[in-house]
Order: structure tokens, then C-alpha cells, then sequence
């Protein structure tokens, strides 16, 4: 295989889209029109590297004419598909209403969402130790987006682990992140502790913010482990 065309082949996979930063800023934190605008740009960025790499791989599939060149173009194509289902499949359930399951969601549902979210790079394990038959649409989207952002920590990959655990009047959901190398951005961390000044708030810090005032909402609280250790851990309590 010439290289030229495994550069071409490169383009393809959804993986080598790096993250970066978002600079969409919100100026008006009460302002529900513009903070839908700051988690659709989340969505859009995060859709966007997959997306682009089936637009890709069709472009090379139009030039080629050896066999196995298009066989390995349709395997790419489709891991490319199946993060993008993967993708918005998680943003259903932790950005929107996730319409159709009533006022509860199966927990199966979520554990899939969060595994889906991270089968693209095979370098995160998640441990599920939710034991509950329903969880509360709240409930839900606040796992849903703690494990988003304590996935997104394990930069080298590693295992994140998810518990959640329900008493009558309240609901405690804990999120574990532990890797080679952890790292949780400071504007993140100060969205969910909130400490983060607006002018702070951004795309991608708008998923922590909004988990820190739905829980805020309940009466309930966040904890976070300290700066500089070595697990990653989150703990939510929503009363109710």
C-alpha cells in the first residue's frame, strides 16, 4: 500500500480529529436560548469529527478502484457511522428530554449511552454498579454528564467506574475515574464546584455547568476529590 494512500486512509478515522478548544462564550447565564446554543456547539463539535470522516471516506471511495482499498474504506466508513449513532445516542439522553421513556429512564439505557459514548477509542473501561430498575430523568442526565466529563479526563484511557444508589428522599451518584493520566480541566472543575466566573462559561464547560445547577436546583450538592490526585471523583446528591 503506497503511503500517500494511508495518509489518505487516515483521514478517515473519526480518532484523528483532535479536541480543541471552543470559543463560543455565553454573556448571559439566564438566558435560556443562548446556553442551548453553547451545548448544541458541544454536540455539533463533538459530531463533527466523525461526520467529517464519512465525508472523507465517500471522496476516497469515489477515487478508488482496487478491491481491498474499498474494503478497508467500508470498515472505516462504518466505525465512522457508528460513533456518530454512538454519539447522538449519549446527547439524547444527557443534553435533551429523552423522550419516550416517560418520567424515568432504564438504567440499561444510560449504561449503554456511556459505553457507546466511549467505544471509539477502546482506552476506557466502565465499571456499572447500578442496581436500580428506574432512574429519574434528573438523575439520568447528571450521571450521563459526570461520566462525560470524568471520561473525558482519562486522557491515556483507564477505568470509569459508576454507582448509583437510592433511598427514600434521596439519590447519591458517584463517578470514578482512574488512569494513567487523569487530568480535569480547571474551568471544569470550577463549573462543577461553582466557583466559575461567567465569563468562564463556555461550550466546553457548559455540560458541568449545567450538572452544578440542576443539582443546585434540588437543594442537593456536588463533591469533587482534590486537585493534584490521582483518582478523579465525583459525588452527587439529589434530594427528592
Amino acid at each position: 500500500m503506497h503511503r500517500a494512500t494511508r495518509r489518505r486512509i487516515s483521514r478517515i478515522h473519526p480518532l484523528n480529529f483532535p479536541y480543541s478548544a471552543i470559543l463560543i462564550r455565553m454573556t448571559n447565564p439566564t438566558d435560556s436560548i443562548e446556553f442551548a446554543s453553547l451545548l448544541c456547539s458541544r454536540l455539533c463539535h463533538d459530531l463533527l469529527s466523525p461526520v467529517g470522516a464519512l465525508n472523507n471516506g465517500l471522496e476516497l471511495m469515489a477515487d478508488e478502484n482496487d478491491p481491498e482499498m474499498r474494503e478497508r474504506c467500508l470498515e472505516l466508513l462504518g466505525d465512522s457511522a457508528r460513533t456518530s449513532a454512538n454519539k447522538l445516542k449519549f446527547f439524547r439522553l444527557a443534553f435533551g428530554s429523552a423522550g419516550g421513556f416517560g418520567e424515568a429512564v432504564p438504567p440499561h439505557e444510560a449504561k449503554v449511552a456511556i459505553e457507546g459514548m466511549f467505544a471509539g477509542s477502546g482506552r476506557v473501561k466502565v465499571g456499572w454498579m447500578v442496581e436500580e430498575k428506574m432512574l429519574g430523568k434528573l438523575a439520568s442526565k447528571i450521571l450521563l454528564n459526570l461520566a462525560l466529563i470524568a471520561g473525558d479526563a482519562l486522557v491515556r484511557g483507564g477505568q470509569l467506574d459508576i454507582g448509583v444508589e437510592s433511598r427514600p428522599g434521596v439519590t447519591e451518584i458517584v463517578v470514578r475515574a482512574e488512569g494513567p493520566k487523569v487530568v480535569l480541566d480547571p474551568d471544569l472543575r470550577g463549573a462543577l464546584a461553582g466557583t466559575l466566573p461567567i465569563e468562564g462559561l463556555a461550550s466546553r464547560t457548559a455540560a458541568a455547568w449545567m450538572v452544578r445547577q440542576l443539582v443546585a436546583q434540588t437543594g442537593g450538592d456536588i463533591v469533587l476529590s482534590p486537585p493534584g490526585e490521582p483518582t478523579l471523583l465525583f459525588g452527587a446528591v439529589i434530594p427528592g
